[in-house]
C-alpha cells in the first residue's frame, strides 16, 4: 500500500511537471508567433504606406499636364491658367488602389465603372495619405539664404508675432528663467541657420546691423552646445532654437499634428508663399511684413475681417485657386480686380503696400514642394498595425511627365538597336542622370 502512494505521488509530481513545461512551452510559442505576426503586418503595412507615398508622387507629377489640357478654356477667357491643387483630393483619386471603400469612393469622384480594371485594390489593409504643400508656409531656412532673404523672413515672422493677443506669451520667462520677446525669437530662429556669427537684427523699423556678436544663452544651459549655423534639416529641429518653446510651437509652427494643412511655418520650400494655398493667418502675416502700417496690421477688428473674408472666398470657390498670378492678390488687397470689392464690402479699408514690385517678389501661385504623410494599416485579431511615412518631395527643375515617357522609350530603343556595348554603356549613364519625374526626395521618416 505504502508503494502505491509513493508511486502515485510519482505519477502525479510527473503529471504537474509536465503541466507547466506544457504551459510555459504554450506561452513561449504564442509570444512569438504573436511576435511573428507583427513584424509581418508592419512590413505589409510599411510596403502599404510606400505604395501610397509613389502613387502620390505620380499624381503631382501629373498636375502639369493636366493643366495643359484646361488651358484653351482659361485662354477663351483671357486669364491665366492656375495651378490645379489635385494633391488635396489625393485620398480620393487614389481609391482605386485602395481598399474596397476607396474604390466606392473614386467611384463616386470618377463615375467610372471600376469591374473592367484588373489587379487593382489592396486586400487585408489599406491606406491613408495626405499631401501638402511646404510652399503654403513660411520658410524657416531662409534664414541660411541671402540677406534680402533675412529681411524677408524677419518681416513675416514678425508679422506672425505681432497680433496683440499673443502678448502674454512674450512676457512670461522660459524653463530656463529667461525671457523670449518677439525680437529676440524672430532673431533666434535666423541665426540658427544663417552661417555668420553676428547677431541678427529683426527690428524692421531700423536699419538691418550686424555689428554685435550671437549671444552665448545656450552655452548656458545644463547641457551647452552651439547654434547649427546651416540651414534646418528638419521641423523638430527647431524644438532647439531659443524662444521656440511649447507654446510658441502650438501656436505659430504646428497648431494641429493630426492635420498638417493647419502648420504655419517649414523648412523646405522655395522661399515664396503660395498665395492660393495658404491659410488666412499665413496670408495676413504675409500682408504686413509688406505693409506694416496698414489698418490691417494694427487693427484687430480689421484683421478677424480679413480673416473672415479669405474664408468666405475660398469657401465660394470650393478648393479652386483664387489667383492666376501675383499680381490679383495684391489687386485683391488693394480694393481692386474681382474679389477687391467684396473683401471692401465686408468693411476691409484698402491695403497700401511700401513696395508693390518687392511683395510680389515673395508670393507666388505654384506650389513646387510636397510633403507626403503616408500611413499603411493592416488589421489584425483584435489589433491594427499602422505604419507612418513622411517624406518631402521636391518637383523643381523636373522634366514634364510625358516628355520624361517619350525621353525613355526613346532611350529604350536605341539601347536595343545598337550594337555597341560601350554605347549601350553611355546610354544607360545618361538615363540614371537624368532628373526623376516623381521629384527630387528632400526629407523621409518611418514611424
Amino acid at each position: 500500500m505504502r508503494e502505491r502512494g509513493v508511486a502515485l505521488i510519482m505519477v502525479l509530481s510527473a503529471i504537474a511537471i509536465m503541466v507547466v513545461m506544457l504551459a510555459e512551452f504554450q506561452d513561449e510559442s504564442s509570444a512569438e508567433f504573436a511576435s511573428a505576426t507583427a513584424n509581418r503586418d508592419a512590413v505589409q503595412a510599411e510596403y502599404f504606406a510606400r505604395s501610397a507615398v509613389n502613387l502620390s508622387r505620380l499624381l503631382v507629377a501629373s498636375e502639369p499636364t493636366m493643366r495643359q489640357a484646361i488651358s484653351p478654356l482659361f485662354a477663351l477667357m483671357q486669364r491665366t491658367v492656375p495651378q490645379i491643387p489635385v494633391w488635396s483630393y489625393a485620398d480620393r483619386i487614389l481609391g482605386a488602389f485602395n481598399d474596397q471603400e476607396g474604390s466606392k469612393d473614386f467611384v463616386g469622384l470618377a463615375g467610372l465603372d471600376m469591374s473592367l480594371g484588373k489587379n487593382l485594390g489592396l486586400k487585408n489593409g489599406r491606406f491613408e495619405v495626405v499631401i501638402i504643400d511646404e510652399d503654403s508656409k513660411i520658410n524657416a531656412n531662409m534664414g541660411a539664404a541671402n540677406e534680402i532673404a533675412h529681411i524677408r523672413l524677419a518681416s513675416q515672422l514678425m508679422s506672425l508675432m505681432a497680433p496683440v493677443q499673443y502678448n502674454p506669451m512674450f512676457e512670461q520667462r522660459d524653463a530656463t528663467g529667461n525671457f523670449n520677446d518677439r525680437l529676440t525669437t524672430c532673431a533666434a530662429i535666423i541665426d540658427w541657420a544663417d552661417q555668420d556669427e553676428q547677431l541678427y537684427s529683426c527690428d524692421v523699423t531700423a536699419t538691418p546691423s550686424s555689428n554685435a556678436i550671437e549671444d552665448s544663452w545656450y552655452q548656458m544651459l545644463p547641457k551647452p552646445f552651439r547654434r547649427k549655423n546651416a540651414p534646418y534639416d528638419s521641423l523638430e529641429e527647431l524644438h532647439v532654437v531659443r524662444g521656440v518653446t511649447d507654446d510658441f510651437w502650438a501656436t505659430f509652427v504646428d497648431p494641429d499634428p493630426t492635420n498638417p494643412s493647419k502648420r504655419k511655418m517649414t523648412v523646405w520650400g522655395q522661399g515664396t508663399v503660395n498665395i492660393n494655398t495658404a491659410n488666412a493667418q499665413t496670408l495676413y502675416a504675409l500682408v504686413c511684413s509688406g505693409a506694416p502700417k496698414a489698418d490691417l496690421c494694427t487693427d484687430p477688428l480689421q484683421m478677424q475681417t480679413f480673416a473672415m473674408g479669405i474664408a468666405l472666398a475660398q469657401g465660394v470657390t470650393m478648393g479652386a485657386p483664387l489667383f492666376g498670378k501675383p499680381s490679383d492678390f495684391i489687386a485683391m488687397m488693394k480694393g481692386q480686380g474681382m474679389l477687391g470689392p467684396m473683401l471692401t464690402a465686408l468693411g476691409l479699408k484698402p491695403v497700401k503696400f511700401q513696395s508693390e514690385s518687392e511683395f510680389a517678389k515673395s508670393i507666388s501661385t505654384e506650389s513646387k514642394v510636397f510633403s507626403v504623410y503616408a500611413v499603411g494599416i493592416v488589421k489584425g485579431y483584435r489589433r491594427e498595425t499602422r505604419v507612418r511615412i513622411h517624406t518631402v518631395v521636391d518637383f523643381r527643375a523636373i522634366p514634364p511627365l510625358l516628355a520624361s515617357a517619350a525621353s525613355a522609350a526613346s532611350s529604350t530603343s536605341n539601347s536595343q538597336t545598337t550594337s555597341s556595348g560601350s554605347s549601350q554603356s553611355t546610354s544607360s549613364i545618361t538615363a540614371a542622370l537624368q532628373p526623376n519625374v516623381g521629384g527630387q526626395v528632400l526629407y523621409y521618416s518611418i514611424e
